[in-house]
């Protein structure tokens, strides 16, 4: 999962990207407010870790900010110093979903995230198969079927494919598809990821008469529709 870390202490934003590096996660570190606002106004994120107390915008402005304009499922920890009862209110009641008292401790850091996004993405638990109308995902295989019948897909049209109807309706920015799907330490052509969809919203006829459209989201990514009657 994309996790985004905010405190402008850098070595505890160190170790929690050592934490959450080493369970798995790819963490984005921030030391400034600001810088955080600017990218999750541009990017895709799965979770957020939040300090509390930063000088130039604190978590509690940008949290603000995150449940008025993302999604009200993104789960969001915020981490304190401060253990009094009154702060820990405040920090649930402007909108995150958990907390955590500094200084931070490995095996509840990681207990914690992975609770709160098992909770937030319970289709990330992944069965071997999955079903969105008339697709039929078989994880651990690689195959997709619609109506019956197997499309074929390289490996990453698979993973492009999977990705996109896990994150059914949600906005994903390129960033975020070239780190799921390619991983992070790959460079590659943007017009790879853009031959991938293309390809993936041709092999999968995705149209509103099969129930969904893979609609570009401008100066942002994609977004897998699902169609209302």
């Amino acid at each position: 999962m994309r996790i985004a870390v905010l405190d402008d202490d850098n070595n505890l934003l160190e170790l929690v990207c050592t934490i959450l590096n080493s369970a798995g996660h790819a963490c984005h570190p921030f030391v400034s407010g600001k810088d955080m606002l600017h990218h999750l106004r541009r990017e895709s994120y799965d979770m957020l870790i939040l300090d509390w107390q930063v000088p130039d915008l604190s978590g509690t402005e940008i949290l603000h900010w995150v449940r008025e304009k993302l999604s009200p499922t993104l789960p969001v920890l915020f981490m304190t110093s401060r253990s009094g009862e009154d702060d820990i209110v405040a920090g649930l009641a402007a909108g995150a979903d958990d907390y955590m008292i500094k200084p931070i401790r490995r095996s509840e850091m990681v207990a914690r995230v992975q609770a709160l996004l098992r909770r937030a993405y319970p289709s990330q638990n992944m069965p071997e198969h999955l079903q969105f109308g008339e697709y039929v995902f078989e994880t651990r295989a690689g195959r997709l079927t619609l109506s019956g019948k197997l499309i074929e897909l390289t490996q990453k049209e698979f993973d492009l494919a999977l990705l996109l109807f896990r994150n059914l309706g949600r906005p994903l920015s390129r960033a975020y598809i070239l780190e799921a799907v390619w991983s992070r330490d790959i460079e590659i052509p943007s017009r790879t990821m853009d031959t991938h969809i293309s390809r993936v919203r041709s092999k999968l006829q995705l149209r509103p008469e099969n129930g969904f459209r893979l609609a570009p989201v401008y100066s942002y990514g994609y977004r897998l529709e699902q169609m209302t009657e």
